[in-house]
């Protein structure tokens, strides 16, 4: 079937040519003289009219045959009512002047003769076939209609009615055949449907008779299940029972037994402190006094090779004369006796003199130093930024390096693997890392060069007293970083 395109204000085509132009909006009011003096000559074809209106798809072939040859028509011959379309595109025309158009067709034979000239020309075999009375037959019928109705020959309103009545049948058929298509797909459809639903039905109650058999499974499951926890229930009951006695029997049995355990490891830790008291006293009068007498020999063995050295002295196998001549001897130069002016007190070539000395030991107050340095950063990078700055130094210098921390307040030994060259010592429970050092200090032989880091005014002066150098922990720090 064909879309109606006529626009909202279009009339049934043909209906009433005589109120074409208030149909119109653009039209003019006013009578076309040439129009009035074309449709007061009598007309071969003012016998034939149509019986019906024009079926709308022959309307639509008419009026745009006109549209397109409405440009070709001089203006002085176009009708009033038409020309203000003039000047719009064809497609325009069609759609805005269709009323005017049709109207001027019906009632102005001047301007249907105008368009019928450019029929002839355009098609010139139909226009020859429809005026010899023959149609031919590959014609399209709303063609063979728009052709005769613009140009009129003898039958012409019989042809437009016959082209009319078979482009009816043709849309009555193809309604038909759609109307057929639709209903046998609308069958397909409703059958697949019937199918579907008896195929989800028969699941439907399969699936219903295997939840019906899950469900007496599940409830002889439940009967079995309530019967053993019953049963648990009472074996629970008579096994609580009993270990409640077996409670009552053991805690007053644990009672007897922890005061005597209590007793044993009493007596136990007096023994274990009584053979660990002999056994230190005994490591420590022999392995301290060792220990003492081979790094002072160890000491004075390097002393003298550092003063040969500087000497320049060849080594002697034996003595010389002047070794057993009676004089004052220049003693060993101390930590205490090194840069004594000329160097801050930060300095770190300082640090480097006194770590040039034969066999020196430095001992460093960590977190001491690493809280003046960075004490923005955890104590755990903090021991590992000090460490390996130590571990460089020791390296360079080659001196024994001992850094101590305070362990008093760690809940567990502190997993680490200490740097090569410097020797890691945390505090005992109970024991602050000044106290450390001040014991590390007194455990050294008299005569070794010993050193200690710390800004502690405290630790200085004891370990000053000691013998040892203490050193700020600026001069470190800055060492450090030159390294």
């Amino acid at each position: 079937m064909e879309r109606d395109d006529r626009p909202d204000d279009a009339e049934p085509p043909f209906a009433d040519p005589a109120n074409a132009d208030d149909a119109d909006p653009a039209a003019p009011t006013e009578p076309d003289p040439a129009a009035a003096s074309d449709s007061a000559e009598p007309t071969p074809d003012a016998a034939e009219r149509l019986e019906r209106p024009l079926p709308e798809g022959v309307r639509r072939r008419v009026v745009g045959i006109a549209a397109d040859g409405l440009a070709a028509v001089p203006a002085a011959e176009l009708p009033h009512r038409l020309r203000p379309y003039a000047k719009f595109t064809p497609v325009q025309r069609a759609r805005r002047g269709a009323t005017a158009i049709a109207a001027a067709l019906e009632t102005e034979p001047g301007f249907r003769s105008r368009i019928a000239e450019r029929v002839r020309l355009g098609q010139p075999d139909l226009v020859a076939a429809l005026e010899a009375g023959q149609v031919p037959a590959a014609a399209d019928p709303q063609d063979v209609a728009a052709v005769a109705y613009l140009l009129r020959p003898p039958g012409w309103s019989k042809l437009v009615g016959d082209a009319g009545e078979e482009v009816e049948r043709a849309e009555s058929e193809g309604a038909a055949a759609e109307a057929t298509r639709l209903v046998e797909k609308l069958q397909v459809e409703l059958a697949a449907l019937r199918e579907t639903s008896r195929t989800d039905a028969d699941r439907g109650r399969a699936e219903l008779d295997e939840a019906k058999k899950e469900r007496d499974s599940l409830r002889r499951r439940l009967r079995s299940l309530e019967a053993d926890t019953k049963r648990a229930e009472a074996a629970t009951r008579k096994v609580t029972a009993e270990l409640e006695a077996l409670r009552s029997a053991g805690v007053t049995e644990r009672g007897a037994v922890d005061s005597e355990v209590r007793r044993l490891k009493h007596r136990l830790t007096e023994a274990e402190a009584a053979l660990e008291a002999s056994r230190r006293a005994s490591r420590e009068g022999r392995s301290a006094e060792d220990m003492r007498l081979r790094l002072l020999l160890d000491v004075v063995l390097q002393g003298a090779q550092g003063l040969q050295r500087e000497l320049g002295l060849p080594p002697l196998s034996e003595g010389r004369p002047a070794d057993t001549v009676e004089a004052v001897l220049p003693v060993s130069a101390s930590p205490h006796d090194v840069a004594r002016r000329a160097l801050d007190a930060d300095d770190p070539a300082l640090l480097d003199q006194l770590l040039a000395l034969p066999h020196t030991h430095l001992l460093v107050d960590g977190y001491n130093v690493t809280k003046s340095g960075y004490p923005t950063l955890p104590l755990e990078k903090q021991r590992a930024r000090l460490l390996n700055g130590l571990s460089m130094l020791a390296m360079h210098s080659r001196a024994e390096v001992t850094c101590v921390f305070d362990g008093k307040d760690l809940d567990a030994p502190v997993p680490m693997a200490p740097p090569r060259g410097v020797r890691v010592l945390f505090s005992r429970s109970g024991e602050t890392a000044d106290e450390l050092i001040r014991r590390l200090v007194r455990a050294e032989p008299e005569g070794r060069p010993v050193v200690v880091v710390s800004t502690d005014r405290e630790v200085a002066d004891g370990v000053r007293k000691a013998g040892a150098r203490p050193v700020p922990s600026a001069m470190l720090l800055r060492r450090l970083i030159r390294t």
